[in-house]
C-alpha cells in the first residue's frame, strides 16, 4: 500500500505562482510512475504531468511551459512547480502513483494509477 498527501495548494491572482508537494509513504519506490491530475467541478479528472523512474516526463499540452514536475526519491515526495497561473487552473490537484511502467501514451490517463492522494485546492482568481 502507498499512501500519498498533497500540500501547498491555495488561491492566487492570475499570473501568479504555487509550489505542490506530495509525500509518499508505505511501500514506495523510486521506480514508481507518479503523476499530477486535476479536476474542476463538473468536469473529468485529467492528467496534467507526469514523471517515471528513469526521469522521463510527460505534460499535458495545456499546462507545457508554464507547469514543472519532478521527484526528490530521496524524501519520497514528488512536485509540481506552477508558473503563470491562468483562472482555467482552478481545479482539486491529485498526486498519483502507480508500481512498475506505464506505457508512455498512457502515463496522463487517470485509469493507469492505482494510488490516489486526497487533493489540494487551487483556486485562481482573475
Amino acid at each position: 500500500q502507498v499512501q500519498l498527501v498533497e500540500s501547498g495548494g491555495g488561491s492566487v491572482q492570475a499570473g501568479g505562482s504555487l509550489n505542490l508537494s506530495c509525500t509518499a509513504s508505505g511501500s514506495t519506490s523510486s521506480t514508481y510512475c507518479m503523476g499530477w491530475f486535476r479536476q474542476a467541478p463538473g468536469k473529468e479528472r485529467e492528467g496534467v504531468a507526469s514523471i517515471v523512474g528513469g526521469g522521463t516526463i510527460s505534460y499535458a499540452d495545456s499546462v507545457k511551459g508554464r507547469f514543472t514536475i519532478s521527484r526528490d526519491n530521496a524524501k519520497n515526495t514528488l512536485y509540481l512547480q506552477m508558473n503563470r497561473l491562468n483562472p482555467e487552473d482552478t481545479a482539486m490537484y491529485y498526486c498519483a502513483a502507480q508500481p512498475g511502467l506505464i506505457l508512455p501514451w498512457l502515463r496522463l490517463r487517470r485509469d493507469a494509477y492505482t494510488y490516489w492522494g486526497q487533493g489540494t485546492q487551487v483556486t485562481v482568481s482573475s
